[in-house]
């Protein structure tokens, strides 16, 4: 009796759910990588003929599906706390200290976890199969991302029998180093921009619309968390070691490097240890994560607004490597200004493979007397740009002599001028290809008008075949134009992505006034000052006619940036650039609801936040626009005139003089709140 298509589809889930729990799960693997595939695409073939058949825990969707239109919103009960930081053993025995104050005679164990540098999800099994996967977002809301999770190979899409019918997990998505490698030489060979780092590419990936992208990009997973109900019902609680070796037992991805330890000694030296040893990893950790094991105490203990006081995360320092200066060469950015930057032998920090480092000026690279050829100690330290720390001048040779800075540009030829004010070198042609080229990158960069497809290798085709010469020429691309370029090995860009740039370009035009004055690269106007700008002028037109006088009158700009506003509005060739996008519908005016908060009716009006760490549901400048739209102010620094300040994650000296000075403490979800408008007591 020939078998139903119903039988051979049950089959053939089960076969290949088994199939890769050996392969991904105990590198076991029983059959090759073509017979694998062979009862995958069976499994595809049935399901396309007979959809009803197909389910939400069937292997085929671990390959992705169509894209998207957009992500929903998920509220995460109960909320997912961020993590209190410490950086040394003596910041450590505080936080162990504070235990002991709220529970004393208490004998503490500890569960000491690899904090995994990646992207936080909230996983749901409902009937066993996984139902719901969702970012961290700002801790209370996140994006639902289940169709991406889905194709994470270590992450199971049903759970055995022995699986309680409704499972709440807090897990870490990561991407391990050697398929972010993998990944960086496809887009190499594809001549395409580089990824910086695992962390950021994966955050990136979990987002993308097209779960497909995701499926080829082999994120992986590492469950921390078994969130259970609070016991009411006198059953006793598993501790949170018992809960992470249960989770293992039911197939999901636990780190196995986790550790009970006794007392704050044990913890120091896990800590220690894996400081050590975090190099040895096939993923990037940035620290230890400590928390107390018995579930009963960690009630007892609670949590802050921001929070639990039962768990603390301890954050390893920067990672440092030796490695050789190769070159020095000469790099121009968008302003003129000419910095040395040190072209190195390439060696892996921090997961990634680094290649140069930055010699910030050449007063710096003359005060460490770095020169090609010498052995120096490198530094990074989490997304900070690689910088030389120090150099071996025991290790030259006879032949070592000092760097000579540059007189001339190295890519127009014009000559070189330092003012008497600045440690920089500057190239002051503002036709140089160098110049244009960093204008339109930073014209088209995120927190400016965020176009789509603008990486290095576009904008220099774009600017080296003359199709643009400033940031005005960019809305005069057709599709045609971008689709003809040619990639290495003579490969095209392509209509689809073509598409999508001109496109984004489109929408660019919508982009708020601050963000189009940001965008013009100012000298001096980061985009904190361009807000302001944005708020006090209301249309480019009004800040065009504003006096250096009347500039100087909005809070927080001085004489430089005035002078530096004027000489910009005062040039001909950027009242050219100015008239010429504003002929392509960008956006010359200010919101209303942005408007009005200068008029002093904000919620916010008088209250001065800093912004420091990394939020997850938004930029920083993103939440510095919202909260300056309220009427709130931002600053750089933090002070006793500082009201708030907003800590996401790896926050560090700001965070620890804002506990020094008494100063509110806010994460991204107490911000949102205050946004919101939900919390009172402003005045």
């Amino acid at each position: 009796m020939a078998e139903s298509p119903q039988d051979r589809a049950a089959f053939l889930r089960e076969e290949l759910q088994r199939h890769e729990r050996l392969y991904y799960g105990e590198a076991k693997p029983e059959i090759s990588d073509r017979d694998f595939d062979r009862l995958m695409a069976e499994l595809a073939a049935i399901e396309e003929e007979h959809p009803e058949l197909r389910t939400a825990d069937s292997p085929t969707q671990r390959v992705g599906g169509e894209p998207t239109e957009g992500f929903e919103q998920v509220e995460h009960t109960p909320p997912m706390l961020s993590l209190d930081n410490t950086y040394d053993q003596e910041e450590l025995e505080e936080w162990f200290g504070r235990l002991t104050r709220l529970l004393p005679d208490t004998g503490f164990e500890f569960i000491c976890e690899l904090k995994v540098d990646g992207v936080s999800l909230s996983l749901l099994y409902e009937d066993r199969v996984l139902t719901q996967a969702a970012t961290r977002g700002n801790g209370r809301v996140g994006d639902l991302v289940t169709a991406n999770a889905r194709t994470i190979r270590t992450l199971p899409l049903r759970l055995p029998a022995a699986a309680p019918a409704r499972l709440l997990v807090r897990a870490e998505t990561y991407m391990r180093r050697s398929a972010f490698a993998a990944l960086n030489e496809e887009r190499a060979a594809a001549g395409q921009e580089l990824y910086a780092n695992p962390r950021n590419t994966t955050a990136g990936t979990v987002r993308l619309l097209d779960s497909r992208d995701v499926a080829r990009r082999r994120l992986d997973l590492a469950c921390y968390e078994w969130v259970q109900p609070a016991g009411d019902s006198g059953e006793r609680r598993p501790s949170h070691g018992e809960s992470l070796a249960a989770l293992a037992d039911l197939g999901l991805p636990v780190n196995d490097s986790w550790r009970r330890c006794k007392g704050l000694g044990e913890v120091v030296a896990y800590c220690a240890e894996w400081q050590e040893k975090r190099g040895e990893l096939d993923f990037e950790i940035d620290g230890v994560v400590v928390k107390v094991d018995d579930p009963e105490l960690r009630d007892r203990l609670g949590a802050t607004a921001k929070a639990p006081r039962w768990a603390v995360a301890f954050k390893f320092e920067a990672e440092q490597a030796e490695t050789v200066v190769q070159a020095i060469n000469a790099q121009v950015g968008r302003t003129g200004a000419v910095t040395p930057v040190a072209e190195l032998e390439p060696v892996l920090v921090a997961g990634t493979t680094v290649k140069r480092a930055t010699l910030h000026n050449y007063e710096d690279l003359a005060r460490k007397d770095v020169r090609v050829g010498d052995a120096v100690v490198i530094e990074k330290g989490g997304d900070i740009i690689p910088k030389v720390v120090s150099v071996f001048e025991d290790r030259r040779g006879p032949e070592s002599t000092p760097f000579a800075p540059p007189t001339e540009c190295p890519v127009c030829g014009e000559k070189l001028y330092q003012p008497e004010e600045e440690a920089l070198l500057r190239c002051v042609n503002a036709a140089c290809p160098a110049v244009v080229r960093e204008a339109i990158r930073h014209f088209a960069s995120r927190n400016a008008m965020d176009i789509e497809g603008m990486g290095d290798w576009l904008v220099g085709e774009l600017v080296g075949g003359g199709l643009v010469r400033d940031p005005a020429d960019l809305y005069g691309l057709t599709v045609d134009q971008l689709a003809d370029l040619k990639k290495t090995n003579d490969a095209r860009l392509g209509e689809k992505a073509a598409a999508r740039t001109v496109a984004s370009l489109a929408e660019s035009k919508e982009r708020s006034l601050s963000r189009l004055i940001y965008a013009l690269g100012i000298r001096f106007v980061g985009d904190s000052t361009a807000a302001l700008l944005a708020r006090r002028f209301r249309t480019v037109d009004g800040l065009a006619a504003a006096s250096a006088e009347e500039l100087e009158e909005v809070d927080e700009i001085g004489a430089r940036i005035a002078e530096s506003v004027r000489a910009f509005f005062d040039s001909e060739r950027n009242q050219d650039l100015l008239r010429r996008l504003k002929e392509a519908g960008l956006e010359f005016e200010e919101e209303a609801a942005a408007a009005e908060s200068e008029d002093g009716d904000g919620p916010l009006e008088g209250k001065t936040f800093v912004l420091t760490g990394t939020l997850e549901g938004m930029t920083r400048n993103e939440a510095g626009t919202r909260i300056k739209a309220l009427g709130g102010k931002v600053t750089g620094s933090v002070s006793s005139r500082t009201d708030f300040l907003v800590a996401g994650e790896k926050a560090g000296s700001k965070l620890r003089k804002a506990e020094q000075l008494g100063v509110e403490v806010l994460d991204e979800a107490g911000l949102e709140e205050l946004l919101a408008g939900e919390r009172a007591g402003l005045g």
